[in-house]
C-alpha cells in the first residue's frame, strides 16, 4: 500500500468503520433467523456463541499477554456487557423465535438511537429540545405501523414484540453507561470481558432451563459460526469501535440504517416479502431520525450560550 493510499485511508477509517458497521450489525438479526430456522433455541445459540467467542478472545489475550486481572475493569465491563450483549441479544432472538422477522426486530432495535439522543441524552448531560422530542414520536410511529402490518399478517403475537422492544432498551442503557463510565479499557479487553460474562450468564441460564443437550444440526453450527465472525467479532467490535472514536449518538443512528439493510438480507436468503406497510413505517420513524438529528446542533448551540 503507497503512502497516499495509506493516508486516503485514514482520513475515511471513521467513514469506512460506519458502512461496515451498518453491513456486519445487519448479519446479527439473519443469524438469528438462521439459527431459528435450524432448530435452535435462543439460549442454545447464544450459549454456544458467547462460549466460543469467550475462548477465542481469551486466548488471543493470553498469546499478546493483555492484562485481564483488574477486577473494576471486569465490574465495568460486566455490567456494560449484560446490557449489551446478553440481554439485548436474547431478547431479540426470543422475538424472532416468536415469529417476530429479522427485519421488523432489527426496526425495534433501531429505535435505540432515537431514546440514546432524547431521553438518555439527559444523562449524558445533553438538552434536548422539542424537535427531538417530535422526532422520537415520529420514530415510535413508524415502528407501530411496521408492527401493525405484522400483526395483520398474523406472523406473531402482539406481545412477541416486546422482546426486542425491551432490548433495544437494554441496549439503549449499555451505550450510555458506556459513555458515562467512560472505560479505560483497551478495544480487546473490553470485549474478551464483556464475552466471558455474557457467556457465563447464558450457559448458566442455557444449563438450568434444560437446553444443555449439544445440536447435532450443521445448520445450528453454521448459525453459530455466523454469529461469532460477522455479529460479534466484526459487528460489535465496529460498535464498540465507533462508540469511542465517533460518539455514542453516531453510532446509534447508523444502527437505523440496518433495519433496510437486514430486510434485504432476509428477502434474498429467506424469500420474506418487503411490504408497502414496512416501507412506509421506515420512512416515518426515518422522518423522526432525520429531525433528532437536526435537532442536535441547536441543543448545543444553545447549552455553549448557556
Amino acid at each position: 500500500m503507497t503512502e497516499s493510499a495509506r493516508d486516503a485511508f485514514r482520513r475515511n477509517a471513521g467513514h469506512l468503520a460506519s458502512v461496515a458497521l451498518v453491513v456486519m450489525w445487519s448479519s446479527g438479526f439473519v443469524g438469528a433467523e438462521l439459527g431459528i430456522r435450524a432448530g435452535g433455541t435462543p439460549l442454545q445459540l447464544l450459549g454456544w456463541r458467547f462460549s466460543i467467542l469467550g475462548a477465542l478472545l481469551v486466548s488471543a489475550c493470553l498469546v499478546l499477554g493483555v492484562r485481564l486481572t483488574d477486577r473494576r475493569a471486569w465490574a465495568r465491563q460486566g455490567v456494560v456487557g449484560l446490557f449489551s450483549q446478553a440481554v439485548f441479544l436474547f431478547m431479540i432472538f426470543q422475538g424472532v423465535a416468536l415469529g417476530v422477522d429479522g427485519g421488523t426486530a432489527a426496526l425495534i432495535a433501531a429505535l435505540q438511537p432515537l431514546l440514546v439522543a432524547t431521553v438518555a441524552g439527559r444523562v449524558l448531560g445533553e438538552r434536548t429540545t422539542t424537535g427531538m422530542w417530535i422526532g422520537m414520536l415520529l420514530g415510535m410511529a413508524g415502528v407501530v405501523v411496521v408492527v401493525s402490518g405484522g400483526l395483520g399478517a398474523g406472523i406473531a403475537p402482539w406481545w412477541a414484540y416486546l422482546f426486542p422492544v425491551v432490548g433495544m432498551l437494554s441496549l439503549a442503557s449499555g451505550t450510555v453507561l458506556t459513555q458515562r463510565l467512560r472505560p479505560t479499557e483497551s478495544l480487546l479487553q473490553s470485549i474478551t470481558m464483556q464475552s466471558v460474562v455474557a457467556a457465563v450468564v447464558l450457559v448458566a441460564a442455557m444449563l438450568l432451563t434444560g437446553q444443555g443437550r449439544v445440536p447435532a444440526d450443521p445448520g445450528f453450527w453454521s448459525a453459530v459460526a455466523w454469529l461469532v465472525l460477522l455479529s460479534t467479532l466484526c459487528g460489535y467490535v465496529l460498535y464498540v469501535f465507533v462508540t469511542r472514536t465517533r460518539g455514542a449518538t453516531v453510532a446509534s443512528v447508523l444502527l437505523y440504517l440496518t433495519p433496510p439493510t437486514t430486510m434485504l438480507w432476509v428477502w434474498l436468503m429467506f424469500g420474506v416479502p418487503v411490504t408497502l406497510v414496512a416501507v412506509a413505517g421506515m420512512a416515518i420513524s426515518a422522518v423522526g431520525v432525520v429531525l433528532v438529528l437536526r435537532s442536535r446542533p441547536a441543543a448545543a448551540g444553545q447549552r455553549a450560550r448557556r
